[in-house]
C-alpha cells in the first residue's frame, strides 16, 4: 500500500503497487527448492557474520550448510 503523504509526480503505481501473483508463486517455488537442497544460512551463521562488521577481524561470509 502506497504512503498517502508521498504523492508521485506523474500518478502512476509503483513497481511494488502491482501485485504479481505468477512471479511471487515462482520465487516461492525457487525457495523451497533452494530450502529442500540445504541452500540455506543459519540465523546464528549470517548474525556471527554481521556483527563481526567493522571489527578488527571481519568474517567472511557464510556459506550455504552453516
Amino acid at each position: 500500500m502506497a504512503n498517502p503523504a508521498i504523492q508521485p509526480e506523474d500518478d502512476q503505481p509503483g513497481v511494488f503497487d502491482i501485485p504479481d501473483d505468477a512471479a511471487d508463486e515462482a520465487a516461492m517455488r525457487r525457495a523451497e527448492a533452494d530450502f529442500e537442497a540445504g541452500r540455506t544460512i543459519s540465523h546464528a551463521a549470517m548474525k556471527r557474520w554481521l556483527l563481526s562488521w567493522g571489527s578488527d577481524n571481519p568474517l567472511p561470509p557464510p556459506k550455504c550448510g552453516e
